[in-house]
């Protein structure tokens, strides 16, 4: 697990609304004897699309760099290397106010509703904003608008219109964070753990809002959880990250159905099933999760794998097609456990 390569990415498609090629992302956290400047590598070296219409989920365990990815989608956390071409314009290369005009395109849904809405100001006025610092629009077709995208996530104009975030649930504020993102009608949104801080029953209205909204608005998402009994619901497609590198990606049917790298299939076993007579499979993960100042060579996974051998420990996998010829399901492993696809030799 834990490779490389780009054998799941869809050169034939002509609808891929974002590209994002070898994505790099490190931080510096000092310097060590010998002033050798000491970095993570939060994210390292991953290549993903997404066509349009299409829900893709990013999953793994906390610290696997998926929110960074995110981020560095929308270029918050800006690149160390890569490129993330989105509707055709390569947003790591584009002036600094080009880009943002071009970010309007795109909007994100943190995973801590409350904490990012101003609680100092009106819901309404937070949702309306985006509007009056670009200028779309009349003052009355604003209000409009705010009016019905506040209507179509569930929240009360009226009331928005006089109250603030800490008047409202955490649901309520996710509903509201959601409007915000849909003011100025992007084509992707990313959404980073949208669910993660909410009582389940509210986290399963949030998912079908996200889904109805979906189609309403034509949207494109990108699902970056933790949860793959989440992901499993709303993901058309998913990719598994550790340790800052992918390794698995495939339709959610294929994913789930038949995991083919022994990390996916240890996040499978840890899903709870409601049912008491159920017989629990034992996760086991061997060891701790390396550091990211200093991964593991060869296939970062190796350290906590039952079925790593000599090389694992010496050679990074490339990501390749397994299952059946055709399908939609790709591994970065030594040792996948679906068969790979035999390769033709001319």
């Amino acid at each position: 697990m834990a490779g490389t390569g780009k054998a799941h990415l869809r050169d034939d498609a002509d609808d891929i609304v974002l590209r994002v090629d070898d994505l790099v992302v490190e931080f510096p956290i000092g310097r060590r004897a010998g002033r050798r400047k000491v970095v993570v590598s939060a994210v390292a070296g991953i290549s993903f699309d997404v066509r349009k219409g299409e829900t893709l989920g990013i999953v793994g365990e906390s610290g696997c760099g998926k929110s960074t990815t995110g981020r560095a989608v929308m270029q918050i956390s800006r690149p160390t290397g890569g490129s993330v071409v989105f509707e055709g314009a390569d947003l790591t290369a584009l002036p600094a106010e080009v880009l943002r005009e071009a970010r309007t395109r795109i909007q994100m849904i943190f995973q801590d509703p409350i904490s990012s809405l101003n609680p100092r100001r009106k819901v309404y006025d937070s949702v309306r904003e985006p509007l009056d610092i670009w200028g779309r629009g009349t003052d009355a077709e604003r209000a409009t608008l705010v009016d019905e995208v506040l209507e179509h996530v569930g929240i009360d104009p009226e009331r928005a219109a006089e109250s603030r975030p800490h008047q409202f649930s955490g649901g309520q504020c996710q509903r509201i964070s959601i409007a915000r993102a849909l003011v100025l009608d992007p084509s992707l949104i990313i959404c980073d753990e949208p669910v993660s801080a909410l009582d389940v029953s509210v986290q399963a209205q949030v998912i079908n809002l996200l889904e109805d909204l979906k189609a309403q608005y034509g949207l494109t998402l990108i699902f970056i959880a933790h949860d793959l009994a989440v992901v499993k619901n709303i993901s058309d497609r998913v990719a598994v990250m550790y340790l800052g590198k992918m390794c698995e990606v495939g339709s959610s049917e294929a994913l789930y159905s038949e995991p083919a790298h022994p990390y996916t299939e240890v996040l499978l076993n840890s899903i709870p099933v409601p049912d008491p007579e159920h017989e629990a499979v034992a996760v086991d993960l061997d060891g701790e999760l390396p550091s990211p100042v200093n991964p593991p060579a060869g296939c970062r996974f190796h350290t906590r794998c039952a079925y790593a051998d000599e090389v694992c420990q010496t050679s990074e996998p490339v990501m390749r097609q397994v299952g059946d010829a055709g399908r939609d399901h790709y591994v970065a492993c030594h040792h996948p456990l679906v068969p790979a696809v035999a390769v033709a030799v001319g």
